[in-house]
């Protein structure tokens, strides 16, 4: 398991929850070091162990964690080179979500040994959509749910997903575009850093 995936669901957990939350769940997880390094790899197991303990802890289902830390990683301010990352997909959300089959080898660019389970996007016709989420991470289909809700009120866009369960692990995301334009999504700029300009 990655470090960097590890150690996004801890700082995720220490964001929402608070630092004294993330004690107890690594504690409950039983880990000797409660924080994770990005760069390394850890037994499977651990990821595992960390998820039943957060459910416990947060008295909260998985896949609602899991959808959280999809919302967080799009929505918060630590996040946004990953915003930006995803922003580059495309000028509405319906572009955005066809440079979603691209995102493993973005996201493999950035971090070279950071493998990310393949999606697949069909494009079913009258702006609805199905998104394949691979096996290998388990709850990466509820973390690209709530990467897909946060990414329409990023764009502005009103749109209804809902999921089922596929072969092997995999995942599909239903997306029906109801509007893509229903309300003014967040600003965003090409260029990074762009200081001295106000929002309008």
């Amino acid at each position: 398991m990655h470090g960097l995936i590890l150690r996004t669901f801890q700082v995720f957990v220490e964001d929402t929850y608070g630092p004294g939350i993330w004690a107890d769940i690594a504690e409950k997880a039983g880990l000797e070091v409660p924080d994770f390094e990005a760069m390394l790899n850890y037994a499977p197991e651990t990821y595992s162990a960390l998820i039943g303990a957060a459910e416990t802890v947060l008295d909260k289902p998985a896949e609602a964690i899991w959808e959280d830390v999809g919302t967080y990683l799009v929505s918060h301010p630590n996040s946004e080179g990953l915003r930006r990352l995803l922003r580059f997909g495309g000028v509405d959300f319906i572009e955005f979500l066809h440079s979603l089959d691209d995102l493993p080898d973005r996201s493999r660019l950035v971090v070279a040994d950071l493998v990310l389970p393949d999606l697949e996007l069909t494009d079913n016709g009258n702006t609805q959509f199905k998104l394949r989420v691979g096996d290998g991470l388990p709850g990466f289909g509820y973390v690209m749910m709530g990467v897909l809700r946060a990414m329409a009120d990023d764009y502005g866009a009103l749109v209804l997903l809902d999921t089922e369960g596929g072969h092997r692990g995999e995942q599909y995301l239903m997306v029906t575009v109801i509007e893509t334009a229903y309300a003014e999504g967040r600003e965003f700029e090409l260029a990074a850093g762009s200081g001295g300009g106000s929002e309008g």
